[in-house]
């Protein structure tokens, strides 16, 4: 039987590729996340937000079940860190 189309393989992320593996640098509820996402990407670093809530069904949060986690490229994570303590200082010095 002939084949019927192009077969497209999943893509394979290496161990040397650029970033390697995720680390988490914050955590927090899913309102700042989005902000320190915004403040990581400002600065070139690119961030995921991971949770383990699913809000179209959980709307709503209690407590910590609504927490959300900061994840950078391994490579990234010093001066993510940096960058967070340093927005964390200002508030504090206010």
């Amino acid at each position: 039987m002939p084949r019927r189309g192009r077969l497209i393989p999943f893509p394979r992320r290496d161990a040397a590729s650029p970033g390697g593996a995720l680390v988490e640098v914050h955590r927090c509820d899913q309102a700042e996340a989005v902000v320190v996402r915004s403040l990581l990407d400002s600065e070139g670093i690119p961030a995921l937000l991971r949770s383990r809530l699913t809000h179209v069904v959980h709307p709503f949060t209690v407590g910590a079940q609504g927490e959300a986690t900061v994840l950078v490229p391994e490579s990234e994570a010093p001066r993510a860190r940096r960058l967070l303590l340093r927005v964390v200082s200002r508030r504090k010095a206010r």
